[in-house]
């Protein structure tokens, strides 16, 4: 099962289908490495789902120093894997990102503390430090503490904001009350440190009413005007979608799946298999297609940023159903 290069077209040899060639090219850039997040995308690949739908699909890893707007605003990428927050921001501040699917339904993401702290609720923040993901990463955060009336710049009625590298270290070393953690990963590095989950305390944003959503697939705004892209997205997101049924249904194959296309070798069996688990759940309900429900919560938080809000008018042109729409209908 091992690859040889990130691709759904295998190397041509002699005597091989010139068809081949005519496949469309696509390359998506991830959010964040190759982990079980993306299991759906990698299990379409290794399944011939991509290749079905006449598609070679280069799939980039992210990563700390990778900003999938970025790489998609300078033409490295067709479509990125980002969360809603940062893609408004982000049209807002002048790059017309478009989400065209979402295959998370739910929002994953936690402040997790230890219970040693005495953090017991929300009333419990102001005073304390709290570790805080940037790159796009804190827009839910600030939204979210706006909606409390919460200060972010210290103080006895605020909160100071320690910058969190991607990993739990700052709870680990007391250096933090509570830090950002994701249902499927951050959270059981921690328990896998050492400490028992009697001794934490989480609040989930979906929980507090203030989730934004997570993992929609974006393109740019220009290309939905040709007709050619729509329908080469149209068979990405389908094909895409079938490799995240799959992957929810097989959960220890596609573990596995990721684990071979992972060349930093960092990531361990239990672990893969864990997460897989946890994001399956994240995609109940969704079949790809964009819950406007869900888009206009997260908008309404995103404006509710007090005197700082993440955006700050009411998106134009950020969705469309047109892709969806050709891929399920």
């Amino acid at each position: 099962m091992k690859k040889l290069v990130y691709g759904s077209v295998m190397a041509l040899g002699l005597g091989a289908a010139p068809a081949a060639w005519a496949m469309d090219d696509v390359t998506l850039q991830l959010k964040w490495v190759t982990q079980a997040q993306f299991a759906g995308y990698y299990a379409a690949l290794e399944n011939g789902f991509y290749e079905e739908e006449d598609l070679n699909v280069t799939i980039r890893p992210g990563g700390p120093d990778i900003a999938p707007p970025q790489v998609i605003a300078g033409g490295g990428a067709d479509v990125i894997v980002e969360w809603m927050p940062a893609a408004l921001a982000a049209r807002e501040n002048g790059l017309p990102l478009v989400n065209i699917a979402q295959p998370f339904k739910s929002s994953g993401m936690m402040l997790t503390c230890l219970a040693e702290t005495g953090v017991s609720s929300p009333e419990d923040f102001p005073g304390r430090t709290l570790g805080v993901w940037f790159f796009g990463n804190e827009y839910p955060f600030l939204s979210w503490m706006s909606t409390l009336g919460i200060p972010t710049d210290g103080g006895e009625d605020g909160v100071e904001v320690l910058r969190q590298g991607f990993n739990v270290d700052p709870l680990l070393q007391r250096q933090a009350d509570c830090i950002s953690t994701m249902t499927y990963n951050e959270y059981w590095q921690i328990i896998d440190a050492g400490i028992g989950e009697d001794e934490l305390v989480t609040f989930k944003y979906e929980d507090g009413g203030v989730a934004t959503l997570e993992d929609g697939l974006y393109v740019l705004e220009s290309n939905l005007e040709d007709s050619a892209f729509v329908d080469k997205m149209a068979r990405f997101v389908r094909a895409s979608m079938r490799g995240w049924d799959w992957a929810a249904e097989n959960v220890e194959e596609a573990a596995m799946i990721v684990l071979d296309y992972d060349d930093t070798g960092a990531q361990t069996e239990g672990h893969q298999i864990r997460m897989m688990s946890e994001v399956a759940k994240l995609l109940e309900g969704s079949n790809g297609t964009l819950d406007m429900a869900d888009y206009e919560r997260t908008v309404a938080t995103l404006l509710g940023g007090g005197s700082d809000p993440v955006i700050t008018a009411e998106p134009e042109g950020a969705t469309t159903a047109v892709v969806t729409d050709a891929a399920f209908n």
